[in-house]
């Protein structure tokens, strides 16, 4: 990544900041697209946006995210602007799809006509693969979304696969469950939401009945395999990855590891109200670690505290 120009779609982000942050690392020279460029995000609050180029931009405005990939002579891209929240997607179906769908084509065109972006990784996540009556997700199980955020991610993977076996560009699919870590800004999230009870001292709404399982993947060990996606994409281009984990936990479970880990209680309504959420989703990850070497390096009680600590500095 060294001295390539890269375009982190979303770079505002949660993950997209941890992503720019690492590419600043790496060398790259770095270009970020947001519709919304928030000051107490990640991005800005670890002031790196004065290491990057941050532009406002609509990901639906065709013409003119076309104008700043051939402007800036992009090299690669990391595509992870979305609607990212089930529960808006529920109330919001129509934004959801038109925004994650038409965002993923409009990047996927400017990739088919420009022959000098040499990588594109594209994210899309573990709801995908809609509700599966298995134990473990392999990438070749069908993609079956049938809500409008799942439906929006199987629409995502389905359109990057087609311009890849169509017009062969060079693109890779990634796929993961639940992402956490320093700079989550959605407290509806599940830890977003137990370290702000721990901090305030305040009882903890939990959405379902405490069994939905998930993984739970530590955000620098999902960065860590974006960026060996696109350090291998001759190897991967045309393939989708999933991103698992080694803590497959319920939200009761996974409550009371923070707990141990942190020495801290937490107290918690059961609210069961969550609607179209998948009671059980967990990912194999296998092929990425046997195709190019990745596998998550931590765990929620290796990063719980150093979490704790960042939402803690937040809240001051």
């Amino acid at each position: 990544m060294k001295n390539k120009t890269v375009l982190v779609t979303g770079g505002t982000g949660f993950v997209g900041g941890h992503l720019v942050e690492e590419l600043i690392k790496l060398g790259a020279n770095v270009i970020v697209v947001d519709i919304n460029l928030d000051k107490k995000s990640y991005l800005y609050t670890e002031k790196l946006d004065q290491k990057a180029t941050v532009i406002h931009l609509d990901m639906c405005d065709y013409n003119k995210l076309l104008k700043l990939i051939e402007e800036y002579k992009v090299e690669f891209i990391f595509h992870l602007a979305a609607q990212a929240l089930v529960e808006v997607a529920y109330h919001n179906p129509k934004q959801t799809l038109e925004n994650n769908i038409v965002s993923t084509i409009n990047i996927l065109e400017a990739v088919r006509i420009n022959p000098t972006i040499k990588g594109l990784v594209v994210a899309s996540s573990d709801k995908s693969y809609g509700k599966l009556n298995k134990d473990k997700y392999i990438e070749t199980d069908p993609l079956s979304g049938d809500h409008p955020y799942d439906t929006s991610k199987s629409a995502t993977d389905l359109i990057t696969t087609t311009y890849c076996k169509t017009y062969g560009i060079p693109a890779v699919v990634t796929r993961f469950g639940n992402i956490y870590g320093e700079g989550d800004l959605n407290f509806s999230r599940i830890i977003p939401g137990i370290m702000t009870s721990i901090i305030s001292n305040k009882p903890l709404d939990i959405r379902s009945d405490g069994t939905f399982i998930r993984d739970y993947l530590y955000v620098k060990d999902v960065v860590a395999g974006y960026i060996l996606l696109a350090q291998n994409i001759d190897t991967v281009r045309g393939q989708a990855f999933n991103f698992g984990s080694n803590d497959t936990l319920s939200v009761l479970d996974l409550l009371t590891q923070i707990e141990k880990t942190l020495g801290k209680k937490v107290q918690k309504n059961i609210l069961n109200q969550a609607k179209n959420e998948i009671p059980y989703q967990s990912l194999d990850y296998s092929k990425i670690k046997k195709e190019i070497g990745w596998e998550p390096k931590e765990t929620v009680s290796s990063t719980a505290e150093r979490v704790w600590r960042w939402y803690k500095k937040l809240n001051r």
